[in-house]
């Protein structure tokens, strides 16, 4: 039976593939695309969350649980002794976990002590193995291979310089930060970074037969809101939350290009089961079964889906290569570890298994519109046949369930669901094109309308496209996804860009900014020099110098980013909270939080909310819910004193700098410049809104990027399609050029028929793109906690027209094809 399944394949479809290379190599080109897309894009958000995957279990070895800093200041060591005498802790090992330097130089440093021996972890055998040295070598450390330095360097270290006492080799470190990573011993960590009687985790090793969640809720009792319990994959789970918008987006685009190869497929694989009519019909009339033809075409497609898959996965994780390399540095720096490059394991099976299941689909529905008909039937024109018709009540259920689709679209849009209304720009790409397929017969007739418009060649070309219902639908709903794709979404994301950017404009108003980060990344930290505020101060020229601190924090099982400002109204930073709010909350009577804060917690304005701070739980009013842009994290906002009292955390990370009237703003900056140490930032207001709006900018890119290849897709589709239908109809053109007909007649007869479906697409794609981009910039405003104002800019009909070129040009081809056909071989049988 297999070698009978095999021989049936050799002969009717893999000899069918062969024998037609340029339809073949198309197909599997256009779902090499797809998968690259989908590997690509799986590869960048695994790459965030497997390196931080992979120093967590690098670090926590056979650690069931870890507590943790509620912030990087950590916690107080007194917990220690208490979390160690907890019932069922066999052992609990201390750490301090500092990111050192920043961009390409960013490292970690892990202190640790004796007890890490304990976790047979990555890090516990070298640290052991190396113990004399690091006890002979006075301020020694032990240095990743990565790391660039040899036994006996110098390296500085926060407040101070360590010596190199031994360099570990790559393939023991390679699971550690990328080898970026310094080891010290936990008493000298914590004097390097000023941070003595601080820890910043500690983990857990559980006694054998304990209960996790026993535990684990004896541990929260014990550290009572001062720190933060939890398996050690919470900081995973919190990397895969800063990349979560833009994973989402730009696996949006990619299931896009998914889309369109399908009805490629589709096309490709009607007109292949209509080349092979004559050899299926005398397959029937000697007695062959519908169901094993129907399985081989699907066998067939699925080859197709499979090798276009392989061939896509390598040039995916190409492209990842280059993109994870330029990831916005918010995102980069909001994880703890350094992000590699790395291909999650299910990345290249998803991908592929993506683009089987498309092409099997779409031939599924090919084969379901031939296998219907009769045997002699079988010998007709495929798409002359009642099989090229749709059924009624197929039309009804399309249109029934696509007017449900497009009703749960708005719903989900217009409800304020956070991420989760994301959902409804796939749910209303879904209702449209189900919608179209229930005007597929005003759809054909329009493509045919503009047809002839182009004279009596056009009139030849409509007479091919009312023949081909089906075929013109798939391939106008190739444009209209690619039109749609880009005007929906790339204007979506130019509303939240220019929202975003506006929303920070007030930035620009101050005249200088001095912080330890660059403009680009979040001023989190380290902290600013004790004294550096008041020698900016005293800079001739500087008006006024306001403090500013912000740091991470875990708030449950999620993050927010802490803001303290000293509150004042004219503070450019508050431009989004009201007056009154600021005065109450320079008073400490309350914080300010993010939409996206509020809806995780279930707090409103005027209710209270709970943070785990160092010092304990702290409950507070919430004064007020603001839109603010979150594509990484929420925010809370609270008094600077309160914040430095809360957390631990004295000093700031941030000074805005006003110059005084008529002051010289380039000697005053230069002035302020010279009493800052080097190493830390000078930048001025507009220079931090333009790095915002680069950032923001970059994020959207690379979706939009995706897009267009949607587009090149789409051409490409086309392109197929209508080669397919100029070989189909090659005995009728032959009839044509035999009765007198000339080449230039056939070729604008082609292109008729090109313009004919790619107008009609695209004036679809613009319709329904317009509509999907007021919903995405409802879902986005959402998603990202911020209002978003929807301008349908004029662009977006360039950008439409743009789509429509690019898929016109893929009418050429089968247009030269048919007009410099040979009449002799257009008559030959095949």
């Amino acid at each position: 039976m297999i070698a009978a399944l095999w021989d049936r394949l050799r002969l009717f479809n893999i000899g069918e593939l062969v024998r037609h290379p340029g339809r073949t190599v198309m197909s599997m080109a256009v779902m090499a695309v797809s998968a690259a897309l989908l590997v690509a894009v799986l590869s960048i958000s695994g790459s965030v969350t497997g390196s931080v995957d992979r120093l967590t279990k690098g670090l926590a070895g056979t650690a069931a649980l870890e507590v943790t800093g509620i912030t990087d200041a950590g916690f107080e060591q007194a917990l220690l002794p208490a979390i160690a005498a907890t019932p069922g802790v066999s052992a609990a090992v201390p750490m301090v976990r500092s990111a050192l330097g920043a961009g390409p130089d960013r490292a970690l440093l892990i202190g640790a002590d004796t007890s890490i021996a304990a976790l047979g972890s990555d890090l516990a055998g070298p640290m052991s193995g190396f113990t004399n040295k690091l006890i002979t070598t006075p301020n020694g450390v032990l240095v990743g291979a990565a790391m660039g330095y040899r036994e006996g360097d110098t390296l500085p270290i926060g407040t101070g310089t360590a010596t190199v006492a031994g360099v570990l080799d790559a393939e023991t470190t390679d699971r550690l930060n990328g080898g970026h990573v310094v080891a010290a011993p936990l008493g000298l960590a914590q004097r390097l970074t000023d941070r003595v009687g601080k820890l910043d985790s500690v983990q857990i090793i559980a006694a054998p037969e304990t209960d996790i969640g026993e535990l684990r809720a004896a541990l929260t009792t014990v550290v009572d809101g001062r720190a933060v319990v939890a398996e050690p994959s919470l900081r995973t789970a919190q990397a895969g939350g800063a990349i979560q918008i833009m994973r989402y987006s730009t696996l949006m685009s990619s299931a896009a290009a998914l889309i369109v190869s399908a009805f490629l497929i589709y096309n490709a694989m009607s007109m292949a089961v209509a080349q092979r009519r004559p050899t299926l019909s005398l397959l029937r009339a000697i007695g062959g079964q519908r169901g094993p033809m129907v399985r081989d075409l699907l066998v067939e497609a699925s080859l197709l889906g499979l090798i276009g898959g392989v061939l896509g996965a390598g040039i995916g994780v190409l492209m990842g290569r280059f993109a994870i390399g330029r990831l916005p540095a918010a995102i980069v720096q909001s994880v703890e570890a350094r992000t590699e490059f790395l291909v999650p394991n299910y990345a290249v099976p998803v991908a592929i298994l993506a683009c089987v299941l498309a092409t099997v689909l779409a031939a599924g529905i090919a084969a379901r519109q031939v296998y219907k008909v009769a045997p002699v039937e079988a010998l007709a024109p495929v798409e002359a046949s009642d099989a090229a018709s749709t059924g009624s009540a197929l039309r009804w259920a399309a249109l029934i369930t696509g007017l449900g689709l497009a009703a749960l679209a708005v719903t989900v849009a217009v409800l304020d669901l956070g991420r989760l209304s994301l959902a409804a720009i796939s749910t209303s790409f879904t209702a449209a094109v189900l919608l179209c397929f229930a005007a597929t017969g005003p759809i054909v007739r329009a493509a045919a309308g503009i047809a002839r418009w182009f004279g009596a060649p056009g009139a030849l070309g409509a007479t091919t496209l009312e023949r081909a219902p089906r075929r013109v639908w798939a391939t106008a709903m190739t444009v209209m996804i690619g039109v749609a794709a880009v005007v929906a979404l790339g204007g979506a994301s130019r509303n939240m860009v220019d929202a975003a950017t506006a929303s920070f404009q007030n930035l620009g108003d101050t005249d200088l900014y001095v912080s330890p980060s660059p403009v680009e990344q979040f001023p989190t930290g380290p902290i600013l020099p004790p004294e550096l505020a008041d020698r900016v101060a005293a800079v001739p020229g500087v008006e006024q110098v306001r403090p500013a601190q912000m740091a991470f924090a875990t708030v449950g099982s999620g993050r927010v980013m802490l803001q303290g400002y000293p509150p004042s109204g004219d503070d450019a930073r508050l431009g989004a909270v009201d007056p009154a709010v600021i005065d109450r909350m320079s008073r400490g009577e309350g914080v300010v939080i993010t939409r996206d804060v509020a809806r995780s917690l279930g707090v409103g304005a005027g209710e209270e909310i709970t943070l785990p701070t160092p010092t304990g739980a702290r409950t507070t009013p919430v004064l007020q819910v603001i839109p603010y842009f979150t594509a990484v994290s929420g925010v809370v906002m609270m008094d600077l004193d309160q914040m430095r009292e809360w957390y631990q955390r004295p000093g700031e990370t941030i000074l805005s700098v006003q110059f005084a009237p008529g002051a010289d703003p380039d000697a005053v900056r230069a002035a302020v410049r010279a009493v800052v140490p080097e190493q830390i930032h000078v930048d001025a207001g507009a220079t931090m809104v333009a790095a915002i709006s680069a950032s923001v900018e970059q994020g959207a890119a690379m979706s939009g990027m995706i897009l267009w290849i949607v587009v090149l897709v789409a051409t490409v589709a086309l392109l197929n399609t209508l080669m397919l239908s100029v070989l189909e109809r090659r005995r009728e053109l032959g009839v044509l050029r035999a009765m007198g007909t000339n080449r230039k007649f056939l070729l604008r007869s082609v292109l008729a028929e090109a313009a004919g479906i790619g107008v009609v697409g695209a004036v679809i794609g613009l319709v329904i793109g317009a509509a999907v981009q007021y919903l995405a910039t409802v879902a986005i405003g959402h998603a990202m906690t911020i209002d978003i104002v929807y301008q349908a800019s004029p662009m977006l009909v360039l950008y439409g027209a743009v789509a429509l070129g690019l898929a016109l040009l893929g009418s050429i081809p089968p247009a030269l094809r048919a007009a410099r056909m040979p009449i002799v071989a257009a008559l030959a049988v095949d």
